[in-house]
Protein backbone atom coordinates (compact mmCIF):
# COMPACT_ATOMS: atom_id res chain seq x y z
CA UNK A 1 0.00 0.00 0.00
CA UNK A 2 0.60 3.83 -0.52
CA UNK A 3 2.19 5.72 2.03
CA UNK A 4 -0.91 6.99 4.14
CA UNK A 5 -1.96 10.53 3.21
CA UNK A 6 -2.92 12.11 6.55
CA UNK A 7 -5.70 14.35 6.46
CA UNK A 8 -5.12 17.57 8.19
CA UNK A 9 -4.94 21.35 7.91
CA UNK A 10 -1.71 21.36 5.33
CA UNK A 11 -3.32 18.67 3.82
CA UNK A 12 -6.34 20.21 3.68
CA UNK A 13 -5.45 23.82 1.65
CA UNK A 14 -3.42 21.93 -0.13
CA UNK A 15 -6.35 19.43 -1.39
CA UNK A 16 -8.35 23.24 -2.18
CA UNK A 17 -5.60 23.99 -4.39
CA UNK A 18 -5.63 20.43 -6.15
CA UNK A 19 -9.16 20.70 -6.54
CA UNK A 20 -9.23 23.88 -8.47
CA UNK A 21 -6.60 23.19 -10.61
CA UNK A 22 -7.28 19.31 -11.23
CA UNK A 23 -9.23 17.91 -13.93
CA UNK A 24 -10.37 14.54 -12.60
CA UNK A 25 -12.19 11.86 -14.20
CA UNK A 26 -14.25 11.00 -11.20
CA UNK A 27 -15.95 13.65 -8.60
CA UNK A 28 -17.42 12.13 -5.91
CA UNK A 29 -20.30 13.94 -4.14
CA UNK A 30 -21.19 12.10 -0.25
CA UNK A 31 -18.82 11.23 2.05
CA UNK A 32 -20.49 8.09 3.74
CA UNK A 33 -19.71 5.28 3.22
CA UNK A 34 -21.03 4.94 -0.49
CA UNK A 35 -19.38 7.97 -1.37
CA UNK A 36 -16.41 7.42 0.37
CA UNK A 37 -16.02 3.21 -1.23
CA UNK A 38 -16.46 4.74 -4.60
CA UNK A 39 -13.46 6.81 -4.38
CA UNK A 40 -11.36 4.27 -2.93
CA UNK A 41 -12.84 2.08 -5.89
CA UNK A 42 -12.20 4.53 -8.13
CA UNK A 43 -8.71 5.78 -7.08
CA UNK A 44 -7.69 1.68 -6.85
CA UNK A 45 -8.49 1.63 -10.90
CA UNK A 46 -6.34 4.37 -11.88
CA UNK A 47 -9.05 7.22 -12.29
CA UNK A 48 -7.87 10.41 -11.09
CA UNK A 49 -10.54 10.79 -8.33
CA UNK A 50 -11.87 13.68 -6.15
CA UNK A 51 -14.68 13.07 -2.87
CA UNK A 52 -16.29 15.99 -1.54
CA UNK A 53 -18.51 15.93 1.74
CA UNK A 54 -20.49 19.48 2.99
CA UNK A 55 -20.93 18.55 6.11
CA UNK A 56 -18.39 15.63 7.73
CA UNK A 57 -17.48 12.19 6.65
CA UNK A 58 -20.30 9.67 7.87
CA UNK A 59 -22.11 13.04 9.62
CA UNK A 60 -25.19 11.38 8.08
CA UNK A 61 -26.30 7.99 7.48
CA UNK A 62 -23.36 6.44 8.00
CA UNK A 63 -22.57 7.29 11.78
CA UNK A 64 -26.42 6.13 12.73
CA UNK A 65 -26.32 2.35 12.39
CA UNK A 66 -26.90 -0.16 14.15
CA UNK A 67 -23.07 -0.65 13.71
CA UNK A 68 -23.82 -3.96 12.41
CA UNK A 69 -21.88 -5.42 9.55
CA UNK A 70 -24.63 -8.82 9.07
CA UNK A 71 -26.00 -10.97 6.24
CA UNK A 72 -29.25 -9.62 7.24
CA UNK A 73 -31.51 -12.19 8.88
CA UNK A 74 -34.91 -11.12 8.18
CA UNK A 75 -34.30 -10.76 4.73
CA UNK A 76 -34.44 -14.73 4.73
CA UNK A 77 -37.88 -14.63 5.20
CA UNK A 78 -38.80 -12.22 2.55
CA UNK A 79 -36.09 -14.47 -0.03
CA UNK A 80 -34.28 -12.08 -0.69
CA UNK A 81 -31.26 -14.53 -0.89
CA UNK A 82 -28.90 -12.83 -3.62
CA UNK A 83 -28.47 -9.76 -0.87
CA UNK A 84 -27.69 -11.44 2.17
CA UNK A 85 -25.37 -13.93 0.20
CA UNK A 86 -23.63 -11.07 -0.73
CA UNK A 87 -23.81 -9.61 2.63
CA UNK A 88 -22.53 -12.23 4.21
CA UNK A 89 -19.72 -12.77 1.87
CA UNK A 90 -18.96 -9.10 2.49
CA UNK A 91 -19.06 -9.43 6.18
CA UNK A 92 -16.46 -12.43 5.73
CA UNK A 93 -14.25 -10.00 3.49
CA UNK A 94 -14.29 -7.44 6.69
CA UNK A 95 -13.75 -9.79 9.29
CA UNK A 96 -10.66 -11.45 7.42
CA UNK A 97 -9.14 -9.24 4.92
CA UNK A 98 -10.18 -5.58 4.69
CA UNK A 99 -10.87 -4.36 7.89
CA UNK A 100 -9.56 -6.82 10.53
CA UNK A 101 -9.28 -4.26 12.86
CA UNK A 102 -12.54 -2.62 12.71
CA UNK A 103 -14.93 -5.37 12.40
CA UNK A 104 -15.53 -7.52 14.79
CA UNK A 105 -17.46 -11.27 15.60
CA UNK A 106 -20.38 -10.86 17.88
CA UNK A 107 -22.45 -13.72 18.93
CA UNK A 108 -26.43 -13.04 18.92
CA UNK A 109 -29.34 -15.08 21.00
CA UNK A 110 -32.52 -15.50 18.99
CA UNK A 111 -35.18 -15.88 21.62
CA UNK A 112 -37.44 -18.78 20.82
CA UNK A 113 -41.15 -18.22 22.34
CA UNK A 114 -43.20 -20.97 20.73
CA UNK A 115 -43.38 -24.83 21.03
CA UNK A 116 -42.86 -27.53 18.05
CA UNK A 117 -42.80 -25.11 15.46
CA UNK A 118 -40.63 -21.94 16.07
CA UNK A 119 -37.20 -24.44 16.37
CA UNK A 120 -37.31 -26.06 13.48
CA UNK A 121 -38.21 -22.59 12.00
CA UNK A 122 -35.60 -20.77 12.83
CA UNK A 123 -33.10 -23.98 12.67
CA UNK A 124 -33.63 -23.84 8.96
CA UNK A 125 -33.12 -20.51 8.24
CA UNK A 126 -30.07 -20.53 10.37
CA UNK A 127 -28.86 -23.41 8.52
CA UNK A 128 -29.16 -21.68 5.35
CA UNK A 129 -27.43 -18.01 6.54
CA UNK A 130 -24.54 -20.48 8.06
CA UNK A 131 -24.79 -22.39 4.93
CA UNK A 132 -24.59 -19.08 2.41
CA UNK A 133 -21.63 -17.89 4.89
CA UNK A 134 -20.04 -20.52 3.93
CA UNK A 135 -19.73 -20.34 0.24
CA UNK A 136 -16.38 -19.40 -0.39
CA UNK A 137 -15.69 -17.99 2.66
CA UNK A 138 -11.98 -16.82 3.17
CA UNK A 139 -11.01 -18.95 6.29
CA UNK A 140 -12.42 -21.13 8.90
CA UNK A 141 -16.11 -19.23 9.17
CA UNK A 142 -17.54 -18.04 12.05
CA UNK A 143 -19.40 -20.79 14.66
CA UNK A 144 -22.43 -22.13 13.06
CA UNK A 145 -25.86 -22.33 15.59
CA UNK A 146 -26.14 -23.64 19.04
CA UNK A 147 -29.53 -24.48 20.42
CA UNK A 148 -30.20 -23.72 24.16
CA UNK A 149 -33.16 -24.39 26.52
CA UNK A 150 -34.47 -21.78 28.11
CA UNK A 151 -32.24 -22.36 31.43
CA UNK A 152 -28.86 -22.68 28.78
CA UNK A 153 -29.74 -19.33 26.93
CA UNK A 154 -30.57 -17.53 30.60
CA UNK A 155 -27.42 -18.46 31.45
CA UNK A 156 -25.83 -16.47 28.55
CA UNK A 157 -28.07 -14.08 29.19
CA UNK A 158 -29.30 -14.09 32.68
CA UNK A 159 -31.40 -10.68 32.13
CA UNK A 160 -33.92 -12.41 30.25
CA UNK A 161 -37.36 -12.96 32.21
CA UNK A 162 -38.01 -16.88 32.59
CA UNK A 163 -41.63 -16.66 30.83
CA UNK A 164 -40.28 -14.18 27.87
CA UNK A 165 -38.68 -17.35 25.96
CA UNK A 166 -39.25 -21.05 25.61
CA UNK A 167 -35.53 -21.76 24.36
CA UNK A 168 -32.83 -19.75 22.08
CA UNK A 169 -30.43 -20.24 19.40
CA UNK A 170 -26.97 -18.92 19.29
CA UNK A 171 -25.62 -17.63 15.75
CA UNK A 172 -22.76 -15.12 15.13
CA UNK A 173 -23.03 -12.15 13.21
CA UNK A 174 -19.92 -9.15 13.10
CA UNK A 175 -20.44 -5.27 14.18
CA UNK A 176 -17.87 -1.99 13.62
CA UNK A 177 -17.99 1.40 14.65
CA UNK A 178 -19.58 2.71 11.68
CA UNK A 179 -18.50 6.17 11.96
CA UNK A 180 -14.87 5.31 12.13
CA UNK A 181 -14.92 2.26 9.17
CA UNK A 182 -16.53 5.21 6.59
CA UNK A 183 -13.40 7.62 7.95
CA UNK A 184 -11.33 4.39 7.19
CA UNK A 185 -12.46 3.75 3.91
CA UNK A 186 -12.21 7.72 3.28
CA UNK A 187 -8.34 7.81 4.67
CA UNK A 188 -7.94 4.57 2.58
CA UNK A 189 -9.21 6.39 -0.85
CA UNK A 190 -6.65 9.43 -0.04
CA UNK A 191 -3.81 7.02 0.70
CA UNK A 192 -4.24 5.30 -3.10
CA UNK A 193 -4.30 8.87 -4.37
CA UNK A 194 -7.84 11.21 -4.28
CA UNK A 195 -7.98 14.07 -3.66
CA UNK A 196 -10.66 13.66 -0.39
CA UNK A 197 -12.37 16.66 1.20
CA UNK A 198 -15.16 17.17 4.48
CA UNK A 199 -17.24 20.70 4.81
CA UNK A 200 -16.83 20.71 0.42
CA UNK A 201 -20.56 21.53 -0.67
CA UNK A 202 -21.83 21.59 -4.13
CA UNK A 203 -23.93 24.16 -4.87
CA UNK A 204 -24.24 23.96 -8.73
CA UNK A 205 -23.66 21.61 -11.44
CA UNK A 206 -21.08 22.48 -14.81
CA UNK A 207 -22.98 21.43 -18.25
CA UNK A 208 -21.49 21.45 -21.75
CA UNK A 209 -23.12 20.05 -24.96
CA UNK A 210 -25.86 18.19 -22.99
CA UNK A 211 -23.90 16.31 -20.23
CA UNK A 212 -22.58 17.45 -16.79
CA UNK A 213 -18.67 18.47 -17.16
CA UNK A 214 -18.23 19.16 -13.14
CA UNK A 215 -19.29 21.12 -10.34
CA UNK A 216 -19.15 24.35 -8.18
CA UNK A 217 -17.86 23.40 -4.51
CA UNK A 218 -17.94 25.93 -1.43
CA UNK A 219 -15.60 25.55 1.23
CA UNK A 220 -18.15 25.45 4.20
CA UNK A 221 -15.14 26.57 6.53
CA UNK A 222 -14.37 29.96 4.43
CA UNK A 223 -16.85 30.52 2.05
CA UNK A 224 -14.89 30.50 -1.00
CA UNK A 225 -15.58 28.16 -4.19
CA UNK A 226 -13.98 26.68 -6.94
CA UNK A 227 -15.02 25.46 -10.11
CA UNK A 228 -14.13 21.50 -10.53
CA UNK A 229 -13.81 19.71 -13.70
CA UNK A 230 -14.67 15.83 -14.20
CA UNK A 231 -15.43 13.58 -16.97
CA UNK A 232 -18.16 12.23 -14.89
CA UNK A 233 -19.90 13.01 -11.54
CA UNK A 234 -21.04 10.50 -9.03
CA UNK A 235 -24.33 10.90 -6.97
CA UNK A 236 -23.61 9.26 -3.69
CA UNK A 237 -25.55 11.37 -1.13
CA UNK A 238 -28.03 8.71 0.29
CA UNK A 239 -30.78 10.67 1.15
CA UNK A 240 -30.17 13.35 -0.26
CA UNK A 241 -29.71 11.76 -4.03
CA UNK A 242 -32.93 13.70 -4.68
CA UNK A 243 -32.19 16.86 -4.01
CA UNK A 244 -28.40 16.40 -5.56
CA UNK A 245 -30.50 15.01 -8.79
CA UNK A 246 -32.48 18.17 -8.70
CA UNK A 247 -29.81 20.82 -8.49
CA UNK A 248 -28.08 18.40 -11.41
CA UNK A 249 -31.62 19.02 -13.42
CA UNK A 250 -33.72 16.49 -15.20
CA UNK A 251 -35.43 13.65 -13.69
CA UNK A 252 -33.82 10.49 -11.45
CA UNK A 253 -34.43 7.29 -12.66
CA UNK A 254 -35.22 6.44 -9.23
CA UNK A 255 -36.09 7.92 -5.88
CA UNK A 256 -34.72 7.54 -2.07
CA UNK A 257 -37.00 7.40 0.84
CA UNK A 258 -35.51 8.64 4.25
CA UNK A 259 -36.49 5.86 7.26
CA UNK A 260 -36.00 7.11 10.58
CA UNK A 261 -34.21 4.30 12.42
CA UNK A 262 -33.71 5.40 16.42
CA UNK A 263 -31.47 3.82 18.82
CA UNK A 264 -31.00 4.31 22.72
CA UNK A 265 -27.46 3.45 24.56
CA UNK A 266 -27.36 2.04 27.72
CA UNK A 267 -24.26 1.40 30.44
CA UNK A 268 -23.36 -2.15 30.18
CA UNK A 269 -24.42 -3.08 33.34
CA UNK A 270 -27.84 -2.05 33.14
CA UNK A 271 -28.38 -5.67 31.52
CA UNK A 272 -26.96 -8.57 32.48
CA UNK A 273 -26.12 -10.69 29.25
CA UNK A 274 -22.78 -11.91 27.67
CA UNK A 275 -24.06 -11.74 24.07
CA UNK A 276 -26.90 -10.04 21.67
CA UNK A 277 -30.37 -10.33 21.36
CA UNK A 278 -32.29 -10.06 18.06
CA UNK A 279 -35.92 -9.64 19.39
CA UNK A 280 -38.90 -10.01 16.65
CA UNK A 281 -41.39 -7.50 16.72
CA UNK A 282 -45.00 -6.68 14.97
CA UNK A 283 -43.32 -4.23 12.46
CA UNK A 284 -39.82 -5.53 12.17
CA UNK A 285 -37.07 -6.31 14.63
CA UNK A 286 -34.93 -5.12 17.25
CA UNK A 287 -31.47 -5.67 18.21
CA UNK A 288 -30.07 -5.33 21.64
CA UNK A 289 -25.87 -5.25 20.48
CA UNK A 290 -22.83 -5.29 22.72
CA UNK A 291 -20.70 -2.08 22.64
CA UNK A 292 -18.25 -1.74 24.67
CA UNK A 293 -18.99 -0.72 28.07
CA UNK A 294 -22.61 0.09 26.46
CA UNK A 295 -25.19 -1.63 25.27
CA UNK A 296 -27.18 -0.02 21.66
CA UNK A 297 -30.39 -1.34 21.54
CA UNK A 298 -33.01 -0.75 18.67
CA UNK A 299 -34.73 0.28 15.81
CA UNK A 300 -37.35 2.28 14.87
CA UNK A 301 -38.69 2.01 11.19
CA UNK A 302 -40.61 5.22 10.31
CA UNK A 303 -41.41 7.86 7.52
CA UNK A 304 -39.01 10.69 7.56
CA UNK A 305 -39.67 13.89 5.71
CA UNK A 306 -38.06 16.85 8.05
CA UNK A 307 -34.47 17.76 8.54
CA UNK A 308 -32.31 15.63 6.69
CA UNK A 309 -29.14 16.91 8.50
CA UNK A 310 -30.54 16.57 11.65
CA UNK A 311 -33.07 14.14 12.07
CA UNK A 312 -34.47 13.70 15.59
CA UNK A 313 -35.63 11.14 17.92
CA UNK A 314 -39.09 11.92 20.16
CA UNK A 315 -40.29 10.52 22.98
CA UNK A 316 -42.76 8.25 21.11
CA UNK A 317 -39.59 6.92 19.23
CA UNK A 318 -37.78 6.03 22.68
CA UNK A 319 -40.76 4.95 24.23
CA UNK A 320 -41.22 2.11 21.57
CA UNK A 321 -38.13 1.04 21.70
CA UNK A 322 -38.50 0.67 26.22
CA UNK A 323 -41.64 -1.17 25.89
CA UNK A 324 -40.43 -3.64 23.15
CA UNK A 325 -37.07 -4.99 25.33
CA UNK A 326 -38.68 -4.45 28.24
CA UNK A 327 -41.19 -7.20 27.08
CA UNK A 328 -38.38 -9.53 28.08
CA UNK A 329 -36.25 -7.79 30.62
CA UNK A 330 -36.62 -8.95 34.16
CA UNK A 331 -35.36 -5.66 35.54
CA UNK A 332 -36.63 -3.21 32.89
CA UNK A 333 -35.06 -0.34 31.40
CA UNK A 334 -36.01 3.24 32.13
CA UNK A 335 -35.49 6.80 30.35
CA UNK A 336 -32.93 7.18 33.44
CA UNK A 337 -30.99 4.75 32.34
CA UNK A 338 -30.30 6.20 28.66
CA UNK A 339 -26.58 7.75 28.13
CA UNK A 340 -27.36 8.33 24.40
CA UNK A 341 -29.74 8.66 21.76
CA UNK A 342 -29.52 8.85 18.13
CA UNK A 343 -31.70 8.71 15.13
CA UNK A 344 -30.09 7.85 10.99
CA UNK A 345 -32.40 8.16 8.11
CA UNK A 346 -31.84 4.78 5.88
CA UNK A 347 -32.01 5.37 2.27
CA UNK A 348 -34.41 3.13 0.49
CA UNK A 349 -35.72 2.87 -3.03
CA UNK A 350 -38.77 3.95 -3.19
CA UNK A 351 -41.46 1.23 -4.13
CA UNK A 352 -45.15 0.65 -4.19
CA UNK A 353 -44.98 -0.51 -1.05
CA UNK A 354 -46.06 1.38 1.67
CA UNK A 355 -44.29 0.06 4.77
CA UNK A 356 -40.78 1.46 4.90
CA UNK A 357 -39.81 -1.97 6.60
CA UNK A 358 -40.89 -3.85 3.57
CA UNK A 359 -38.80 -1.70 1.05
CA UNK A 360 -36.03 -3.30 -0.99
CA UNK A 361 -32.55 -3.06 0.83
CA UNK A 362 -31.29 -3.73 -2.75
CA UNK A 363 -29.23 -0.88 -4.26
CA UNK A 364 -29.63 0.60 -7.77
CA UNK A 365 -27.15 2.32 -10.64
CA UNK A 366 -28.86 4.58 -12.57
CA UNK A 367 -27.23 7.42 -15.51
CA UNK A 368 -30.10 10.37 -15.12
CA UNK A 369 -28.18 12.23 -17.78
CA UNK A 370 -24.84 12.19 -19.83
CA UNK A 371 -21.80 12.40 -17.10
CA UNK A 372 -23.58 11.81 -13.83
CA UNK A 373 -23.91 8.44 -12.20
CA UNK A 374 -26.55 7.79 -8.96
CA UNK A 375 -26.36 4.88 -6.67
CA UNK A 376 -28.62 4.86 -3.72
CA UNK A 377 -30.37 2.36 -1.69
CA UNK A 378 -28.31 -1.46 -0.25
CA UNK A 379 -27.29 -1.89 3.14
CA UNK A 380 -24.38 -0.50 5.28
CA UNK A 381 -22.50 -4.01 4.53
CA UNK A 382 -22.46 -4.00 1.22
CA UNK A 383 -20.96 -0.93 0.50
CA UNK A 384 -18.02 -2.08 -1.16
CA UNK A 385 -20.32 -4.02 -4.07
CA UNK A 386 -22.30 -0.83 -4.34
CA UNK A 387 -19.39 1.49 -5.23
CA UNK A 388 -17.76 -1.17 -8.00
CA UNK A 389 -21.01 -1.12 -9.50
CA UNK A 390 -21.05 2.35 -9.47
CA UNK A 391 -17.41 2.71 -10.85
CA UNK A 392 -18.28 0.19 -13.42
CA UNK A 393 -21.22 2.30 -14.52
CA UNK A 394 -18.37 5.24 -14.70
CA UNK A 395 -16.01 2.97 -16.65
CA UNK A 396 -18.79 3.36 -19.38
CA UNK A 397 -19.03 7.16 -19.32
CA UNK A 398 -14.64 8.43 -19.23
CA UNK A 399 -12.15 8.31 -22.17
CA UNK A 400 -10.10 5.20 -21.42
CA UNK A 401 -10.65 1.82 -20.50
CA UNK A 402 -11.00 1.44 -16.73
CA UNK A 403 -9.71 -2.62 -15.27
CA UNK A 404 -12.07 -4.04 -13.16
CA UNK A 405 -12.72 -3.50 -9.48
CA UNK A 406 -9.72 -4.87 -7.32
CA UNK A 407 -11.00 -4.08 -3.67
CA UNK A 408 -11.72 -7.23 -2.60
CA UNK A 409 -8.21 -7.42 -2.09
CA UNK A 410 -7.42 -4.08 -0.96
CA UNK A 411 -6.96 -3.64 3.43
CA UNK A 412 -7.83 -0.52 4.64
CA UNK A 413 -5.98 1.68 6.48
CA UNK A 414 -4.52 0.21 9.77
CA UNK A 415 -5.22 -3.59 8.48
CA UNK A 416 -1.75 -4.31 7.15
CA UNK A 417 -0.12 -5.37 10.04
CA UNK A 418 -2.48 -5.83 12.40
CA UNK A 419 -2.19 -9.35 13.05
CA UNK A 420 1.46 -8.87 14.34
CA UNK A 421 0.97 -5.97 16.44
CA UNK A 422 -1.94 -7.97 18.46
CA UNK A 423 0.84 -10.58 18.93
CA UNK A 424 2.66 -7.27 20.57
CA UNK A 425 0.37 -5.47 22.99
CA UNK A 426 2.27 -6.37 25.86
CA UNK A 427 4.89 -4.53 24.38
CA UNK A 428 2.92 -1.42 23.30
CA UNK A 429 1.62 -1.18 26.48
CA UNK A 430 4.89 -1.10 28.30
CA UNK A 431 6.81 1.05 25.68
CA UNK A 432 4.24 3.99 26.12
CA UNK A 433 3.26 2.97 29.68
CA UNK A 434 -0.72 2.56 29.58
CA UNK A 435 -2.65 -0.54 30.78
CA UNK A 436 -3.29 -3.14 28.12
CA UNK A 437 -6.77 -2.58 28.05
CA UNK A 438 -6.31 1.07 26.64
CA UNK A 439 -3.51 -0.83 23.78
CA UNK A 440 -6.14 -2.82 22.79
CA UNK A 441 -9.04 -0.38 22.86
CA UNK A 442 -6.40 2.33 20.52
CA UNK A 443 -5.42 -1.25 18.22
CA UNK A 444 -9.00 -2.20 17.63
CA UNK A 445 -9.95 1.70 16.57
CA UNK A 446 -6.59 2.38 14.63
CA UNK A 447 -5.14 -0.87 13.64
CA UNK A 448 -1.10 -0.96 12.98
CA UNK A 449 -1.44 2.87 12.89
CA UNK A 450 -1.72 2.76 16.37
CA UNK A 451 2.09 3.74 17.28
CA UNK A 452 1.74 6.78 14.96
CA UNK A 453 -1.03 7.39 17.31
CA UNK A 454 0.75 7.24 20.53
CA UNK A 455 4.05 9.07 19.33
CA UNK A 456 2.12 12.24 19.24
CA UNK A 457 2.67 12.04 23.21
CA UNK A 458 6.55 11.32 22.62
CA UNK A 459 7.03 15.20 23.69
CA UNK A 460 3.73 15.66 25.74
CA UNK A 461 3.15 12.81 27.92
CA UNK A 462 0.11 14.47 29.07
CA UNK A 463 -2.07 13.69 25.89
CA UNK A 464 -1.58 10.16 27.23
CA UNK A 465 -3.98 10.94 29.63
CA UNK A 466 -7.84 9.78 29.74
CA UNK A 467 -10.61 12.88 28.22
CA UNK A 468 -12.11 14.35 31.37
CA UNK A 469 -15.38 12.90 31.24
CA UNK A 470 -14.53 9.93 29.06
CA UNK A 471 -12.39 7.30 30.45
CA UNK A 472 -12.39 5.24 27.77
CA UNK A 473 -10.62 7.40 25.22
CA UNK A 474 -7.29 9.39 25.72
CA UNK A 475 -6.37 13.12 24.83
CA UNK A 476 -4.08 11.93 22.13
CA UNK A 477 -6.84 10.45 19.71
CA UNK A 478 -8.08 14.29 20.05
CA UNK A 479 -4.94 15.46 18.45
CA UNK A 480 -4.29 12.73 15.93
CA UNK A 481 -7.83 12.96 14.73
CA UNK A 482 -7.13 16.51 13.89
CA UNK A 483 -4.20 16.38 12.87
CA UNK A 484 -4.65 13.23 10.34
CA UNK A 485 -8.68 12.37 9.94
CA UNK A 486 -9.87 15.89 8.96
CA UNK A 487 -11.58 17.04 11.79
CA UNK A 488 -12.94 20.28 11.47
CA UNK A 489 -15.00 20.82 14.39
CA UNK A 490 -15.41 19.96 18.24
CA UNK A 491 -18.44 17.77 16.72
CA UNK A 492 -16.31 15.76 14.28
CA UNK A 493 -14.50 14.69 17.52
CA UNK A 494 -16.63 14.03 20.11
CA UNK A 495 -19.67 12.57 17.66
CA UNK A 496 -18.12 10.74 14.94
CA UNK A 497 -14.11 10.71 15.35
CA UNK A 498 -15.05 9.14 19.07
CA UNK A 499 -18.72 8.10 20.44
CA UNK A 500 -18.45 10.10 23.09
CA UNK A 501 -21.57 12.08 22.34
CA UNK A 502 -23.39 8.88 23.00
CA UNK A 503 -21.28 6.62 25.55
CA UNK A 504 -21.38 9.40 28.47
CA UNK A 505 -24.42 10.69 30.38
CA UNK A 506 -23.49 14.27 29.35
CA UNK A 507 -23.40 13.47 25.84
CA UNK A 508 -19.74 14.95 25.50
CA UNK A 509 -20.72 18.41 27.40
CA UNK A 510 -18.53 17.25 29.94
CA UNK A 511 -15.45 16.62 27.53
CA UNK A 512 -16.35 19.74 25.74
CA UNK A 513 -13.90 22.42 26.96
CA UNK A 514 -10.90 20.12 27.67
CA UNK A 515 -10.96 18.34 23.73
CA UNK A 516 -11.02 22.09 22.48
CA UNK A 517 -8.25 23.34 23.87
CA UNK A 518 -6.18 20.42 23.51
CA UNK A 519 -7.22 20.84 19.35
CA UNK A 520 -7.06 24.34 19.69
CA UNK A 521 -3.63 24.75 18.11
CA UNK A 522 -3.40 22.21 15.82
CA UNK A 523 -6.96 23.48 14.28
CA UNK A 524 -5.77 27.55 14.77
CA UNK A 525 -8.35 28.36 17.10
CA UNK A 526 -8.21 31.03 19.28
CA UNK A 527 -9.56 31.71 22.18
CA UNK A 528 -13.08 33.32 21.03
CA UNK A 529 -13.49 30.24 17.82
CA UNK A 530 -12.49 27.83 20.86
CA UNK A 531 -15.93 28.99 23.14
CA UNK A 532 -17.69 29.12 20.03
CA UNK A 533 -17.07 25.57 19.48
CA UNK A 534 -17.72 24.32 22.92
CA UNK A 535 -21.19 26.98 23.33
CA UNK A 536 -21.93 25.12 20.10
CA UNK A 537 -21.52 21.78 20.87
CA UNK A 538 -23.32 22.24 24.38
CA UNK A 539 -25.95 24.04 22.53
CA UNK A 540 -26.67 20.81 19.97
CA UNK A 541 -26.61 18.23 23.16
CA UNK A 542 -29.35 20.52 24.57
CA UNK A 543 -31.32 20.65 21.52
CA UNK A 544 -31.30 16.88 21.44
CA UNK A 545 -32.40 16.21 24.96
CA UNK A 546 -35.42 18.73 24.33
CA UNK A 547 -36.13 16.84 20.72
CA UNK A 548 -36.07 13.71 22.71
CA UNK A 549 -38.73 14.67 25.25
CA UNK A 550 -40.99 16.25 22.36
CA UNK A 551 -44.16 14.07 21.65
CA UNK A 552 -44.22 13.50 17.86
CA UNK A 553 -41.74 13.83 14.81
CA UNK A 554 -42.79 17.40 13.87
CA UNK A 555 -42.24 18.68 17.71
CA UNK A 556 -38.61 17.07 17.83
CA UNK A 557 -37.34 18.24 14.45
CA UNK A 558 -38.64 21.45 15.61
CA UNK A 559 -36.38 21.62 19.02
CA UNK A 560 -33.57 19.86 16.99
CA UNK A 561 -33.34 22.83 14.24
CA UNK A 562 -33.13 25.49 16.51
CA UNK A 563 -29.60 24.73 18.05
CA UNK A 564 -27.17 26.72 15.69
CA UNK A 565 -25.63 24.53 13.16
CA UNK A 566 -21.48 24.22 13.78
CA UNK A 567 -21.28 24.43 9.77
CA UNK A 568 -23.69 27.38 9.22
CA UNK A 569 -21.40 29.02 11.88
CA UNK A 570 -18.11 28.69 10.65
CA UNK A 571 -19.32 29.85 7.09
CA UNK A 572 -20.80 33.20 9.09
CA UNK A 573 -17.89 33.52 10.62
CA UNK A 574 -15.47 32.97 7.62
CA UNK A 575 -17.61 35.73 6.08
CA UNK A 576 -17.72 38.74 8.28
Amino acid sequence: MTAVRPLGPAQRAQAWADLAAGEYEVLVVGGGVTGAGVALDAATRGLKTALVEARDFASGTSSRSSKLFHGGLRYLEQFDFGLVREALHERDLSVNRIAPHLVKPVPFLYPLTHHVWERPYVTAGLALYDGLARLGALSEPMPGQKHLTRTGARRLFPALRPDALVGAVRYYDAQADDARHTLTVALTAAAYGATVLNSAEVVSFTHAGGRVVGARVRDVETGQEVDVRSEVVVNATGVWTDDVQTLVGGRGRFHVRASKGVHIVVPRDRINGETGLILRTEKSVLFVIPWGSHWIVGTTDTDWALDKAHPAASKADIDYILEHVNRVLSVPLTHDDITGVYAGLRPLLSGEEESTSQLSREHAVARPMPGVIAVAGGKYTTYRPMAADAVDAVAEDVTRTVPPSVTENIPLVGAEGYAAMVNSLDGLSERWGIPRFRAEHLLNRFGSQTPEVLALAADDPALLQPVPGAEEYLMVEMVWSATNEGALHLDDLLARRTRISIETAHRGVDSAEAVARVVAPVLGWDAERTASEVDSYRARVEAERRSQEAADDQEADAARVAAPDTRAVAVGRALQ
